[in-house]
């Protein structure tokens, strides 16, 4: 019988595997159709702007050392984005974001007697479309500030450390490594969904100014080296307090981790002609 529940687990996560790459397809091609039958009715006589800009603010993380609390631990962060102004109301927006995401149990205490604690660089690229209440344009005296909101896709890289700077991943703290309960090494990598409002505010003829909160919901839980429960790893890393055994809880899988950009963008506006007029950028 042990030796059938040894098969039967490597069989079973695969198939969950499947499935959820399955999903994760579906939702990337749900997201790129819904993206152009929003953008097929725009209007082709709107004049078109681009925009490019830097990123400054900072970055946060929500998971299993820090469930709930917004604005925890945030570190600093910057980036570069391009702006492609479609008409006074729908933008497409590509960015690459670098931040710094941290977690301490001595600061949320969210499982008691577990003093576990993670650093990771952040890096996101990301593909959104926003979507602005009001018109607004760039430069203009009359449509110069709007609220909007945005939402789009994300692939981003992590790379948890323990707070002295040791690689957590490597260390299998979960059993990845020995194969605990069927588990296998995590990926450092992974998609997310971003989503989030701000405002925008025409500061002159080129120069936009933007404040915005973002969320990312990814698809993994192991941005903090945190998921599932303790296994077999005598290593103190893995249990700072040596107070539990294989099987005992140390995480929840069952809910995946989110992290946070939240500053300010100050971008350049160049007009875009169209190319049966022109064929040159108004700088």
């Amino acid at each position: 019988m042990k030796s059938k529940k040894m098969i039967l687990l490597p069989l079973k996560i695969r198939k969950e595997e499947k499935i959820k790459d399955f999903m994760l397809n579906r939702c990337l091609t749900l997201v790129f159709t819904l993206t152009a039958i929003m953008l097929l009715p725009l209007s082709s006589s709107a004049q078109k702007t681009m925009e490019v800009g830097i990123f400054g603010g900072g970055s946060y993380y929500l998971g299993d050392i820090n469930p709930a609390l917004h604005f925890n631990q945030i570190q600093l962060a910057y980036g570069g984005v391009v702006r492609y102004n479609l008409n006074e109301r729908w933008t497409v927006r590509a960015s690459y974001y670098r931040g710094k995401l941290k977690g301490d149990d001595t600061k949320t205490n969210a499982i008691a007697n577990r003093e576990l604690n993670f650093t990771s660089p952040v890096n996101d690229i990301s593909v959104v479309a926003e979507f602005s209440w009001f018109q607004y344009f760039t430069g203009s005296k009359r449509s110069y500030f709007t609220p909007y909101i945005f939402a789009g896709i994300s692939y981003f890289t992590f790379k948890p450390q323990n707070f002295d700077g040791v690689d957590l991943k490597p260390l299998g703290t979960e059993g990845q490594n020995t194969g605990f309960n069927g588990r296998s090494p995590y990926s450092l990598s992974s998609f997310a969904f971003p989503f989030g409002f701000g405002v925008k505010y025409s500061l002159n003829k080129r120069i936009g100014l933007a404040f915005e909160w973002g969320m990312r919901k990814t698809f993994t839980d192991y941005i903090d080296d945190v998921s599932t429960t303790y296994a077999n790893n005598p290593n103190i890393i893995a249990d700072p307090t040596q107070s539990h055994t294989a099987g005992m809880q140390r995480g929840d899988d069952k809910k995946n981790d989110w992290y946070n950009f939240t500053g300010i963008t100050l971008t350049y506006k160049f007009n875009l002609y169209d190319k049966r007029k022109c064929n040159t950028a108004s700088f």
